[in-house]
């Protein structure tokens, strides 16, 4: 086994698993799998996310060619999006945000994914400081939330920069071909990146939606792919569960909805990994929500949450199916200091590493939670670098497509989304609506 990719240890979860359980899902499982592969069945035409992680082409040397210029010109990049338009590239910015900070290149700012007056105040306040770019991301350059926030950004730069100047630091990523971002992106001269029509939102991170801002930022996007790539090569070639952890996460997620559980919660006790849960929920909640289908997904932060909701974890309703994410090779981080009052009684750990200390309130919890009657897996992510990161993201993308199709529904369409959509258009008023 590549000890680079994710792998899974369901020992926690044998109330689900055990009994024949998952020896008899598996040749559906394995059918959705390879109808997936095949381009068959609801959702066909939104499956070019499979291709991402082989496409290296022209515009992919564009981005590269582009981040490294706008890294030595400014200090900020502002990413205008909201949902699968900043979450993904949100996710792994935030995973490696130490990182990165410390090779001293431009900060991401995220904008466009709420309406709340005040922070837009004193992020546009922020900004007025900062030499920074925008890249917006929208398909159709309506959306009412990152559409709101690059009218304010967009108006702000003309006027410090003029037209040309403000031109020049804006960057659109939307369709290739159509759309009111497409039309004035032409128009103004902004540089422009391809959100592809076959790839919807939520699968969209491996794309130029999340390449060039994380490429800017200094993301190697290379072995992004690459980890991404090795991970769909696994998952491509199973011939039984065991042989793609994406497998086993797939069928022990529909086991649990069989049994009756109704709630997945992700649990890290990792805070950088915060954003990688916000866009899990994404990916899960609206891929698998629909006719009445599909776990409800949550995501706690530990240790901080168990001193809140570990009460409800531990003796809550056994209604939930717990999925915790362990980095196996963390940063070590520093060492437990002696002191010699020990007044604190912490002298036993002393001169022992933190992420040590951590690791240890993992098992320690998933043992606990599994005697109080909450079934749990691990994933198990080697370490928070690009390849492992890539590895990650196909097998959660991999692993939804499966269980979305063992549930029937189609785990690449987002209907329930457009009523909210019609409703607020209608409320404020919106010509035609």
């Amino acid at each position: 086994m590549n000890q680079d990719l994710v792998s899974i240890d369901l020992d926690r979860a044998s109330p689900l698993i055990d009994a024949g359980r998952l020896d008899a899902l598996a040749p559906r499982v394995l059918s959705a799998r390879d109808d997936l592969l095949a381009r068959r069945g609801p959702g066909a035409e939104f499956l070019g996310w499979l291709d991402l992680p082989g496409r290296w082409d022209d515009e992919s040397e564009r981005i590269v060619a582009t981040a490294a210029r706008l890294r030595t010109e400014i200090d900020t990049l502002v990413v205008v999006g909201i949902g699968g338009s900043y979450l993904g590239a949100r996710a792994l910015y935030e995973a490696l945000r130490f990182r990165l900070r410390q090779s001293g290149g431009p900060r991401l700012l995220f904008m466009g994914h709420h309406l709340e007056a005040a922070a837009y105040a004193e992020l546009l306040e922020e900004l007025e400081g900062c030499d920074y770019a925008v890249n917006v991301i929208s398909k159709s350059g309506t959306t009412t939330e990152p559409a709101i926030a690059f009218r304010l950004l967009r108006r702000q730069l003309e006027d410090r920069f003029g037209r040309e100047g403000a031109a020049r630091r804006i960057l659109a990523t939307t369709d290739a071909a159509r759309g009111a971002l497409h039309e004035l992106a032409a128009a103004k001269g902004y540089e422009r990146f391809t959100v592809p029509g076959d790839v919807g939102g939520r699968f969209s991170v491996l794309s130029p939606v999340g390449l060039f801002p994380l490429a800017v930022a200094g993301v190697d996007p290379r072995r992004l792919l690459a980890g991404a790539a090795a991970e769909l090569e696994r998952f491509q070639r199973a011939r039984a569960l065991r042989d793609a952890p994406s497998l086993l996460y797939a069928a022990l997620r529909h086991l649990a909805g069989d049994a009756g559980l109704a709630i997945e919660v992700l649990a890290s006790f990792h805070p950088s990994l915060h954003h990688l849960a916000e866009w899990w929920k994404q990916l899960f909640g609206e891929s698998e929500g629909k006719d009445h289908q599909g776990l409800f997904p949550a995501s706690v932060d530990y240790t901080t949450d168990l001193h809140s909701l570990g009460q409800y974890l531990q003796d809550g309703r056994r209604i939930l199916l717990e999925t915790f994410l362990a980095v196996d090779r963390p940063a070590a981080g520093p060492l437990i200091p002696e002191d010699p009052d020990d007044l604190d009684g912490l002298d036993y750990l002393a001169h022992r590493p933190l992420a040590e200390i951590n690791a240890l309130a993992l098992g320690a919890v998933a043992d606990a939670h599994c005697d109080g009657g909450v079934p749990n897996a691990t994933v198990h992510l080697p370490e928070v670098e690009e390849f492992a990161l890539g590895s990650l993201l196909m097998f959660f993308e991999t692993a939804v497509s499966v269980s979305g199709r063992l549930l029937g529904v189609n785990p690449f369409d987002q209907p329930g989304v457009e009523a909210y959509k019609r409703n607020l258009f209608r409320v404020l008023g919106k010509p035609g609506a």
